[in-house]
């Protein structure tokens, strides 16, 4: 199994978690140095914070964990494409590579154009398509939910 493929498998089951707790199924993985530093699922329902992303959450625990903001050489694997807001807070701590699953499909800007912007002063690589398939259909499974309930 890729290295990619392993951790993506982790955010996928962090997403799958998320779901069974009625909230958007996004998982995240923050690797350093090929180790799990962090890991989150999406919390927004339950904490009610606006904030409370996978991404956002995983990110926290890292800056704790490491007592530092700065996340240099990290990795973010994440099953659905960052939001603005995430993407904001992954150039913030300067993670160097993200990874990510199914894409963003709601017609705002993409991870990969904001990381793109030349006057920002950290890059960030991005990758998406990884377990494509998986992380789209539990994505999409669970919006059909949600509506066949409205």
């Amino acid at each position: 199994m890729a290295y990619e493929e392993k951790f993506m498998k982790k955010a996928l089951a962090l997403a799958k978690r998320a779901y069974e707790l009625d909230e958007v199924p996004v998982g995240a993985v923050l690797v350093l140095d090929g180790k799990v530093i962090a890991s989150a699922y999406n919390k927004r329902e339950v904490s009610q914070d606006a904030t409370a992303h996978a991404e956002v959450l995983a990110i926290k625990k890292a800056c704790k964990k490491l007592g530092d903001f700065r996340l240099l050489g990290a990795e973010l694997y994440v099953s659905l494409e960052p939001c603005v807001m995430c993407t904001g807070a992954i150039l913030n701590s300067r993670i160097e590579k993200v990874y990510y699953g199914a894409s963003i499909t709601n017609g705002s800007i993409s991870c990969e154009e904001l990381i793109s912007r030349a006057e920002l002063n950290h890059k960030t690589q991005v990758e998406g398509g990884f377990l494509k398939d998986e992380c789209s259909k539990l994505v999409s499974s669970y919006f059909k939910q949600k509506r066949k309930n409205l």
